[in-house]
């Protein structure tokens, strides 16, 4: 099938031209484009319209797995008749596996698995192995190793109505790509036996897939509502993947394992006794165990033997399910490119103590990210587009062309921009907040330090405003809650620092303050005003005062670039007669609020904890991995309160 946007509306602004610029730039030679896209302008609308033009699998990479989460419901909307799918990291909770050499501690690998994530993981990977028209969206963990994709297509097998099988030899191929026997409990990756009926949930499938055999011969193949036990559809064949991504054919187990011992032969007379002695325990157990079931724990640091690979080269990724041609969507880009840029030292340097001190092999380094060169490779073989408000200096690099989307089709424009003195800042300060509060819209003032950003809390509060500060020691659900309750006015002036760039939709804000403008570094380069400013665009009546002493070459090219954009926009509405209005955006229900726990009965405590893991689930399952993470903390702190006797 071939993609197909369904909308209800058509491009606007300056829209039909960045899609129209964008196509033609991909069909170059050197196909790599940037959209510079102002925010409210509609750039997911942009690329899905060029998706649907050069009909091509797409991979859209998001910095977060709450961005994620939200473009992929944008384009599951977009895209309805096509596969969309969404792959992150599975971790409700992730505690990697390293060593602290200076307290001699170890702490295992913890994780918590989203069992729905998981699943959706392998929908993404089965998709490309057998469709075309496939959007995946994915976190910045695409670029870690996920197995072999040509073991993944080949280990899986087709069965179909009429085939000659024996019902154990069928039953041995699911054990081979990793299906596990359960009499008792059929979900994703499992099979039951009754007679010669076979049950099984394909790991990225919701439903049971129901196999009747009569003797040798399967005989009718149906998809069963796992919930009502209803037929859904009576099948004359079915395509079996495997139930994880990192699948090992038996031929290349012993291989692999002689592989294994060979490295931990030539390890062990560089280290210590003790260090020896630990590798020696730990890697034989888990050649034990491959033998005896594929499988064993952290069975991923051995990929470079069971993928044949030579130490150094690069993992097989999610990338590398695509094939040959697909198109790279890198969404806020100025963010995401860096992230990408870091994955591979962070974990490097956590591995080097586990391999120096005898937990692991030195093979577990080749079970990795990818090196930014190495995702560079991708990006230059295939048509790529960055997506960014403001992008930064490797993406113009880097692209043929850079095209801008400045008109909003709403009509709204860049606030107007004031640069004061610094000199009676604070009166000034208090006037605009004071004129701001009168109008009904709320303020945001950012500042370069968290200290400032109490001290100025606690003294606006002092002259009677209400005032709130949100700084990287608040927990992230808290600054979700924090935005809520400016916008449902509960106060008015929240206080900030670079927290306040950017993901902030809050359409109420009709004034914001910059202190220390001219104070030039990461906080106030113009890429970071840009941002700032950008965050008073979805008011009407939005105003933005720099208060500095002197401009600084970032000051004069934040304020350039936004007058530039506002003038487009507002040519523009002159033209077609636009009355721009400031957006209404819904405001959500409060949250349930779980961070006071003294007032609980110790004897409450367990059944809160049981609550708040289910609800955990529930808000991991509907991608709101903020709130999920919330929760896992508040059970934490439920935990030790238990511990600690009360």
């Amino acid at each position: 099938m071939n993609f197909k946007l369904v909308a209800n509306f058509e491009p606007k602004g300056s829209q039909p031209e960045a899609i129209k610029q964008l196509c033609a730039g991909l069909q170059k030679e050197r196909a790599t484009q940037t959209l510079l896209g102002v925010t409210g302008s509609g750039k997911t609308f942009t690329v899905a319209h060029v998706i649907e033009q050069l009909q091509k699998p797409t991979l859209v990479v998001a910095h977060n797995k709450t961005l994620a989460a939200q473009l992929y419901n944008e384009f599951k909307e977009f895209f309805p008749q096509n596969h969309v799918e969404f792959f992150v990291s599975y971790y409700d909770y992730y505690q990697p596996e390293s060593y602290i050499p200076q307290t001699d501690q170890y702490i295992e690998k913890d994780s918590m698995i989203n069992p729905k994530i998981e699943q959706m993981r392998l929908a993404a990977t089965a998709s490309l192995a057998s469709q075309k028209d496939v959007i995946v969206v994915a976190s910045v963990s695409c670029i870690y190793s996920v197995g072999n994709p040509i073991d993944f297509r080949e280990m899986g097998f087709e069965i179909s109505v009429g085939q000659e099988t024996e019902r154990d030899q069928l039953l041995r191929k699911l054990i081979d790509i990793q299906y596990e026997r359960n009499e008792m409990e059929l979900s994703p990756g499992r099979f039951r036996v009754k007679g010669d009926t076979v049950d099984f949930i394909p790991g990225y499938f919701n439903n049971i897939i129901r196999i009747e055999m009569f003797g040798d011969k399967i005989e009718r193949i149906m998809e069963i509502d796992k919930t009502t036990g209803e037929i859904k559809e009576k099948m004359k064949y079915f395509y079996v993947y495997p139930a994880r991504h990192f699948v090992i054919p038996r031929d290349r187990i012993e291989d692999a394992v002689e592989g294994i011992k060979k490295e931990l032969e030539q390890r062990l007379p560089q280290l210590d006794m003790v260090e020896a002695h630990r590798l020696k325990q730990r890697t034989l157990y888990d050649i034990e165990m491959i033998r005896e079931t594929g499988f064993c724990k952290g069975i991923e640091n051995y990929s470079v033997f069971f993928d044949k690979r030579r130490h150094g080269e690069k993992p097989f990724c999610l990338l590398d399910h695509f094939g040959e041609d697909f198109l790279i969507v890198i969404d806020e880009s100025h963010q995401t490119i860096p992230q990408l840029h870091g994955m591979y030292r962070g974990d490097y340097t956590r591995k080097k103590n586990l391999v120096d001190y005898g937990f692991r092999l030195p093979s577990a380094f080749d079970n990795r990210p990818l090196q930014f060169h190495e995702f560079e490779e991708y990006l230059k073989k295939q048509r790529a587009i960055f997506v960014s408000a403001t992008p930064s200096d490797y993406e113009r690099q880097e692209s043929g062309a850079v095209v801008e989307q400045i008109i909003r089709p709403t009509g709204l424009v860049d606030p107007a921009v004031e640069i004061r003195p610094i000199k009676g800042q604070m009166a000034d300060l208090l006037g605009e907040i004071g004129r701001t509060i009168k109008a009904g819209n709320r303020v945001l003032v950012t500042t370069l330090t968290k200290k400032l950003a109490e001290e100025l809390t606690e003294y606006l509060a002092e002259q009677q405003i209400r005032t709130r500060y949100l700084h990287s020691e608040v927990e992230t659900i808290e600054r979700t809650e924090i935005i809520r309750r400016l916008r449902a006015g509960k106060f008015d002036v929240l206080v900030g620092i670079n927290l306040l760039r950017e993901g902030l939709d809050i359409p109420e804000v009709g004034f914001i303050g910059i202190l220390d403008a001219d104070k030039e570094g990461f906080l106030r380069d113009a890429r970071s005003l840009v941002q700032i400013i950008g965050r008073a665009a979805r008011n009407l009546d939005s105003s933005v005062v720099l208060y500095a002493d002197r401009i600084t070459d970032s000051i004069r090219q934040a304020v350039a670039e936004t007058e530039r954009r506002r003038n487009i926009q507002l040519e523009y509405n002159r033209v077609h007669h636009i009355t721009p209005r400031t957006i209404i955006k819904p405001i959500k229900e409060k949250e349930v609020d779980l961070r006071d726990t003294k007032h609980i009965p110790k004897k409450n405590i367990p059944k809160m904890i049981t609550e708040a893991e289910k609800e955990m689930k529930e808000a991991a399952d509907q991608l709101d991995f903020e709130r999920a993470i919330y929760l896992r903390e508040r059970v934490k702190e439920f935990k030790k309160r238990i511990a600690a006797g009360g």
